[in-house]
């Protein structure tokens, strides 16, 4: 999956989670837990694979339930209950999503990298980082011109724009946030 689809998935999941759990909308702070969930194992695995080749695949040590199932009780013992939630309900779907995506490819669903490294993953190909991703691209590009690609758009547009749709009617929660790291509040000089 791709990075912008691994972080609709896990909001529309969170978003749908607070409102049946805590009767509101997601806070903040969650909704920041759940897109760094559902970014991580591809910010581990990509760079470690593709530009280091420390690892064999792109989708191999963060892709482990060996990984996740500690990331996730690091999660919880360093945050609130409702902040191990977003994370580990987005990591875990950011996992789910990588078995099923090659379905949309029309290939049988992946799930050996979750076992890594009790499972052994074929070592890629490494050219580099930025060589690997163009290949990415280009292969991506090329399954946009068939048939199925262009229901994928389809189905990738009804996603997107559902869940921003539902960010906006939620309060755009998590922006709020960024803009107290970004812009702290500076206490007025001429204050007494």
């Amino acid at each position: 999956m791709l990075p912008w689809e691994h972080a609709a998935v896990g909001y529309l999941a969170y978003s749908l989670y607070a409102r049946v759990v805590h009767r509101q909308p997601p806070r903040g702070d969650a909704v920041l837990a759940v897109a760094f969930a559902a970014l991580l194992p591809d910010l581990i695995d990509k760079p470690l694979a593709w530009g280091a080749g420390a690892l064999p695949s792109g989708k191999s040590l963060a892709h482990s339930l060996l990984f996740a199932g500690p990331a996730i009780v690091l999660a919880g013992l360093a945050a609130g209950r409702r902040i191990a939630v977003a994370f580990a309900l987005s990591y875990l779907l950011h996992l789910g999503g990588d078995v099923l995506f090659p379905v949309a490819l029309g290939h049988a669903p992946a799930y050996r990298f979750l076992f890594y490294p009790l499972i052994e993953l074929p070592a890629a190909d490494t050219p580099g980082l930025f060589a690997r991703a163009g290949e990415v691209i280009h292969t991506f590009y090329e399954f946009l011109q068939t048939s199925r690609g262009r229901i994928y758009v389809l189905f990738e547009g009804a996603l997107l724009g559902t869940t921003v749709v539902l960010w906006l009617f939620d309060g755009r929660p998590g922006l709020a946030t960024i803009r107290r790291w970004l812009l702290p509040e500076r206490a007025d000089p001429f204050s007494t």
